[in-house]
């Protein structure tokens, strides 16, 4: 069963046990899952085993005995026991890309030999061993068998670690055993001198140290990011800063090892994280990501079951049953034995303390990270479910009550009002009614007549705006049943308001839809909103890309998507692409766009991967001496409700790229995006140029347009 019950999270919180040694694979797992565990991560290979190297198996003669099974017979369990409840894992000794050519060809035929024994086994996912750092040989045998493999999935362990802090614990290391001669005891009791390890720290760091993404971001991109190939993280002792730990959410993180070493003790006794620790896991627990403990010993060895004491087995010892002062201990609780017990049960205290979901949170649960194709507005009727969606966004409306107020108080003073002035506002793209519901009640809280017009063209919306202005006995209210760049309306309007705002601002045609509009806006009108301007980022979000990939063809890798984004990560900040003012009063409208973008980050920032950009908005409703008031989905302004919930009637839209890109540490990212105006249709063309040159996506939309 999962951590703990929890329906808002999806019960898809599930924790597993690592053992290095396992000498009864059916006592170690029964004792797992009576632990309250629910998968155990176990060696493919025999401990017993001993591998003939490739030679001797070449020498070995026709008649020469069998060599004994490197595996575990499959019957030792049921095929439902081995694809729900066991993962496994590889030799730890195999180097694919190892200098030695004896030994690389070992460990290939050896790591072919235990991926073929899980394909068998229709293992639901193995861990694979770290890749080097250009692992080419290693990519290359995990290609061939992602090709082959059917179900089972392979997590790929990455240290999850510091590169800095790996040249500090590295060279203080060899200067301790330097100096103390290859003794422990004397390495544990002193330290070098803060010159000396500064000296030590730069060799090693100019020797090999590397960041452990630049290793996995190799490997996935030898594999072309296949779906099956995922992340296991491995947390020790030490995490790297935020912004690293940050780009493993648009990361496939299948699951995370937390070794003992990342757990401090608290007063009572009780193992428990650090908080960065806790909020990273937390995180990545709200992900559905597994959380994997290793199981200890008392003496910090691996041991088979950590769990009920049953079967112990040690990494250096052979097989063996616990005394009965250890099981005793285990029961108890008292020393090592109990270390696994007690980590699970911070975990699920850990995960039922995650604060429930908000009602908001529940709905959105079932967008996250899919992929939508934004709306046509000209060429197609929304739903009534569409429009019920909408409408249950009270923030948004909300915002349009404020601009109105304040653009009818700046329009309309005290005197005209008490003598009775009316103002004319028309609502384009009128839909079910919120908006002029919304602008009678400013009209109300301010005391300021109103005649409005309600222009709609979807004929299915406009019996529900007939019908509302019956049952609510608007008398000012008009409906006009035509598209808004062909209305005639009886006058000009004071005021004209609109939601044809998409996830990029212009996305949906407001500019072409408002330039067509306001020709019945009286010279001095206002337009709510008056402005509006797009953002764009660079982001990690390696599902949205294998998702928009899965359908094979170009296409959907040249189409903008809206989503709910949330396994996804922000390499930089959101910067500035388009601005559109309304009313246009140039000579000569063209809504045809160019930005180029360059996104400089910090020397010290850490390398990511790019699949694609996400867009946002910032409108400006209206601004005036009544009040300024903006609607934005643009992360550092985006529109709260009263609640304090964010408003949600947009998701971003997010831009694909055919090929991921590698950005190094340090890099800069450099993008062009184009908005390209046909006589009937709209289209967005992007390209990145940095820190390599990719493709011009969707050419003359070729992929994906709006059509007008």
């Amino acid at each position: 069963m999962p951590l703990a019950r929890r329906t808002d999270l999806g019960d898809s919180a599930y924790a597993g046990l690592e053992v290095d040694v396992c000498g009864d694979l059916q006592r170690c797992l029964a004792d797992t899952l009576a632990g309250g565990l629910d998968f155990l991560v176990a060696p493919l290979a025999h401990p017993r085993h001993r591998r003939p190297s490739a030679a001797a198996a070449a020498s070995r003669g026709p008649s020469a005995p069998a060599p004994a099974p490197f595996a575990r017979s499959d019957l030792l369990l049921n095929s439902a026991q081995w694809s729900s409840q066991v993962v496994g894992k590889t030799s730890p000794w195999i180097d694919a890309d190892s200098p030695s050519a004896p030994y690389r060809a070992d460990s290939e035929a050896a790591l072919r030999q235990e991926l073929g024994w899980a394909a068998h086994l229709s293992l639901h996912a193995v861990l694979l061993p770290p890749p080097r750092l250009g692992a080419a040989n290693y990519a290359r045998i995990v290609c061939q068998f992602l090709g082959a493999l059917s179900h089972t999935a392979l997590w790929v362990r990455v240290p999850l670690v510091d590169p800095a802090v790996e040249a500090v614990e590295e060279a203080a290391a060899a200067m301790d055993s330097d100096d103390a001669g290859g003794s422990e005891a004397l390495v544990r009791r002193r330290r070098p001198d803060p010159e000396s390890l500064a000296s030590a720290v730069d060799a090693c760091t100019r020797r090999r140290i590397h960041d452990p993404f630049e290793a996995w971001a190799f490997l996935r991109a030898a594999c072309e990011g296949h779906p099956q190939l995922g992340v296991c993280l491995h947390v020790g002792a030490s995490l790297p800063g935020d912004d690293a730990l940050a780009r493993w959410i648009g990361e496939p993180v299948r699951a995370i090892v937390v070794a003992e070493d990342a757990f401090t003790t608290n007063k009572r006794g009780f193992p428990v994280l650090p908080k960065r620790y806790q909020a990273f896991l937390t995180s990545m627990l709200r992900r559905n990501v597994q959380v994997v403990l290793r199981a200890t010993g008392g003496d910090g060895e691996v041991v088979s079951s950590g769990v009920s004491g049953v079967s112990g087995v040690s990494g250096s010892g052979g097989p063996r049953e616990p005394t009965p002062a250890e099981a005793a201990a285990w029961a108890e609780g008292r020393d090592g034995w109990s270390s696994t017990r007690r980590r699970w049960e911070y975990l699920v205290y850990l995960f039922r303390k995650i604060p429930d979901a908000t009602e908001q949170e529940l709905v959105e649960a079932g967008y996250r990270d899919y992929l939508q194709a934004p709306l046509q507005p000209l060429m197609d009727n929304l739903e009534s479910a569409t429009y019920e969606t909408f409408e249950k966004d009270a923030s948004k409306y909300a915002c349009y009550e404020e601009a109105v107020l304040a653009c009818l108080r700046d329009r309309v003073g005290d005197a005209d009002a008490a003598a009775g002035k009316e103002t004319v506002l028309m609502v384009v793209g009128a839909g079910r009614g919120p908006l002029v519901r919304a602008s009678l009640r400013a009209s109300k809280r301010c005391g300021r007549k109103l005649r409005v017009y309600a222009v709609e063209k979807n004929p299915n919306a406009v019996i529900t705006l007939q019908s509302l202005v019956a049952a609510e006995g608007w008398t000012n209210v008009s409906v006009i049943s035509s598209d808004m760049r062909a209305a005639d309306p009886p006058e000009k309007a004071d005021v004209l308001v609109s939601e044809l705002l998409g996830s990029f601002g212009d996305n949906e045609l407001s500019p072409e839809c408002l330039d067509g509009a306001q020709r019945f806006l009286k010279a001095d009108g206002v337009s709510i909103p008056q402005a509006y301007t797009s953002y764009l980022a660079p982001v990690t979000c390696a599902k949205l890309w294998n998702d928009a990939k899965a359908y094979g063809d170009l296409a959907h890798m040249e189409t903008p998507y809206v989503v709910k984004l949330h396994r996804c990560s922000l390499i930089s900040d959101p910067a500035e692409v388009f601005t559109f003012e309304h009313p246009n009063r140039a000579d000569v409208i063209d809504n045809s766009r160019y930005a180029k973008l360059r996104w400089r980050r910090n020397p010290g920032s850490h390398a990511a991967t790019m699949h694609g950009f996400a867009g946002y908005f910032d409108a400006k409703l209206y601004e005036g001496p009544a009040g300024n008031v903006h609607c934005s989905i643009y992360p550092p302004t985006h529109t709260m409700g009263a609640t304090g919930e964010p408003m949600f009637s947009w998701f971003p839209i997010y831009f694909p790229l055919r090929y991921p890109v590698h950005i190094p540490a340090g890099c800069d990212v450099e993008a062009h995006m184009w908005r390209c105006v046909g006589p009937s249709k709209v289209w967005y063309e992007w390209s990145v140029t940095a820190p390599d040159v990719g493709p011009i996506h969707n050419v003359n939309g070729r992929s994906y347009w709006v059509g007008l």
